[in-house]
């Protein structure tokens, strides 16, 4: 593992030297890049039979490109030279150093017209492939060149060509050449007019018609997210028209073999194992050529690694750390794994490349235990409070959140690679929960939950009836607005109407906020959330509070430990029963149908913290804002 950055005077033929390392066990690797590296000295020595060729001299301009020409953006290493580490430099190299006459005949061209490259969260593929992406402007002798980034979605793709952005403004070479078009923060192409080319990301459109596309190089960001090939296979049937074309694929591990990024990153296995058939984690380099025309750099851990409990295996699927990705940061994250077992398997694809399915459990006994304080929430009375009502008629149960705000406390928090001090706020939390009375003693049966007991001690209240009398629950309602300052009520759409009618009748007005519950759908913004947005800089659309925003604002607060939770078993048992649901972009929310018992004081809690923000953003408390684009 390296733990410094070589100079641009380093050896020739870094990427000869990278392998030769790497296999020698000299450079921390896994067994996917053990064998690409097996596969480069290989090819050196077998590779002439079938046409290929190593230029190490041209290798070695490519990278020169990067360290001699562009600059890095952002954080740490804002303004510095690109210099790449020795894992950079074998990519780099290798894509541009292999040459074939299999294209044409008689004349040596880029061997490799696909690259797979997956390695951890902060390992920089943005950037390299953003540099790639400025080299065949710059660099190709390519006329006419067309360059796109490509995502399952603009906004990622965007996030690579700003990469390309930043370094064109960052470099006085490449201000000359090229020019940038757009708006600040809203830039949309960079032109290269002495060659007709430009480089801009690929839209939705573009993927729908490909008319007219023929595509130089196509960068394909975080392909785990791609729901299917079609962009992808219309960008590449643009390849026809050029000499040497290139699809460069980056990514984090994923969860579907079956998808997108499952199926290159299989082909990427067994290409660098050179084995016809499935390859695991052993990874057993036998060393056929299988597809000469792809790269394959596919960052894993070893059988037996386990990255919760060993930090030494972490720089098989992390090459940079010790440079844009620090211990402490990883160690944070192990952390937050094993306390939250719902963020486990994420952090698991994300910074330990290991492909994983859904998570079963959110929040761990662990975690849970310190938060619980047997507080009387009369303490708070005439205090700022949020309400998170979780409705139901018969069958489930009915449960009003309310959290307050106890104060600001300083954190330390990873913020582009370096720990900074934040002031974040504070919270108290408790519950109050309802249930069908005539029911009651059969649902107990069914949900194994001891409704019963609860009730004889106070925790939940049981009227008589077969449904939940929502009566009882405006008037506790009431009773909080009464004691407490109550700026909003978070609610889901379910029976709401009913509710409304009862709240009329006891002749309160509380502030209503709408909270879904699922995982897609945002409510309405309130008017602070509407001013924030525009004034944000740059201006942004308003969003109004949706389930993995406020989920992400308990499980923070927790792990963090600014929320106290007034010991309830009602509650308790929602925490430890709930159960996550994650989509492809890593948002996340409570499942109902998927939960051990029933989680509607979970669900009320999170609707409650969520509230608790918004009024946070609304009183516009000092350092709310700076901190609130951070989270």
């Amino acid at each position: 593992m390296a733990t410094t950055r070589p100079t641009a005077s380093s050896r020739k033929d870094r990427p000869t030297a990278y392998a030769r390392d790497v296999v020698a066990g000299r450079i921390l690797a896994g067994p996917h890049v053990r064998n690409a590296c097996r596969r480069h000295l290989d090819d050196l020595k077998h590779g002439g039979a079938r046409g290929l060729r190593w230029n190490a001299k041209l290798a070695a301009e490519k990278i020169a490109l990067f360290e001699e020409v562009y600059k890095l953006s952002e954080g740490q290493f804002e303004g510095q030279a690109f210099i790449l580490d020795p894992s950079q430099a074998f990519i780099i190299g290798s894509i541009y150093g292999w040459q074939s006459s299999r294209w044409a005949k008689g004349e040596w061209r880029r061997r490799f017209r696909r690259a797979f490259v997956e390695m951890g969260k902060g390992n920089g593929k943005s950037p390299m492939a953003a540099g790639i992406g400025i080299e065949g402007l710059v660099a190709a002798g390519e006329a006419g060149a067309q360059i796109y980034s490509a995502a399952a979605k603009r906004d990622q793709a965007a996030i690579l060509f700003q990469d390309a952005v930043k370094m064109v403004r960052g470099s006085p070479a490449l201000r000359r050449r090229l020019a940038v078009q757009g708006s600040q923060g809203h830039e949309h192409n960079i032109a290269h007019h002495l060659s007709a080319s430009y480089f801009r990301p690929a839209s939705r459109e573009t993927g729908k018609t490909g008319a007219g596309l023929r595509p130089f190089y196509v960068l394909a960001d975080e392909i785990h997210e791609m729901a299917d090939r079609r962009i992808l296979e219309t960008l590449e049937r643009g390849f026809k028209f050029r000499r040497e074309p290139l699809l460069f694929m980056i990514t984090n591990s994923g969860s579907d073999p079956n998808s997108v990024a499952g199926q290159e990153h299989d082909h990427a296995v067994r290409v660098a194992a050179g084995s016809p058939d499935p390859v695991g984690l052993d990874a057993t380099y036998v060393g056929d050529p299988i597809d000469d025309s792809t790269f394959s750099y596919v960052c894993a851990l070893d059988e037996g690694d386990d990255p919760l409990t060993d930090p030494s295996c972490w720089g098989k699927a992390n090459p940079l750390l010790g440079i844009t990705l620090t211990e402490e940061y990883l160690a944070s994250v192990v952390a937050q794994a094993k306390n939250i077992p719902s963020t486990r398997n994420e952090i698991l694809r994300l910074h330990f490349c290991i492909w994983t399915e859904a998570d079963v459990a959110w929040i761990s006994r662990e975690l849970l235990d310190p938060a619980l304080s047997d507080f009387d929430p009369g303490i708070h009375a005439g205090e700022g409070c949020a309400v998170g009502l979780d409705l139901s008629e018969r069958r489930d149960l009915t449960v009003k959140a309310n959290v307050v705000r106890t104060g600001m406390v300083k954190i330390e928090a990873m913020r582009d690679g370096e720990m900074v001090t934040v002031e974040k706020p504070t919270f108290d939390a408790w519950i109050e929960a309802w249930t069908p009375g005539d029911t009651m003693k059969v649902r107990a049966v069914r949900d194994k939950l001891p409704y019963e007991v609860w009730e004889q001690q106070g925790w939940l209240y049981a009227p008589p009836g077969k449904m939940v009398s929502f009566l009882q629950v405006a008037q506790a309602l009431a009773e909080d607005m009464s004691e407490f300052d109550v700026r909003l009520v978070a609610y889901d759409r379910y029976a709401f109407q009913r509710f409304e009618e009862d709240v009329a009748l006891v002749g309160i007005v509380p502030e209503f906020v709408e909270h879904p519950q699922g995982g897609v759908k945002k409510g309405k913004p309130t008017e602070a959330m509407k001013r924030m947005a525009k004034e944000a800089e740059p201006p942004r659309e308003p969003e109004g509070l949706w389930m993995p925003g406020s989920l992400a604002v308990v499980e923070e607060a927790l792990l963090e430990g600014r929320l106290r939770l007034r010991r309830n078993p009602v509650l308790v048992s929602a925490m430890l029963s709930a159960v996550v649901e994650t989509d492809k972009w890593g948002n996340k929310w409570l499942a109902k149908a998927r939960s051990v018992n029933k989680i509607d004081a979970a669900v009320a809690l999170c609707m409650a913290m969520g509230a608790a923000m918004a009024c946070l953003v609304d009183d516009e408390v000092s350092g709310m804002a700076g901190w609130l684009a951070q989270s």
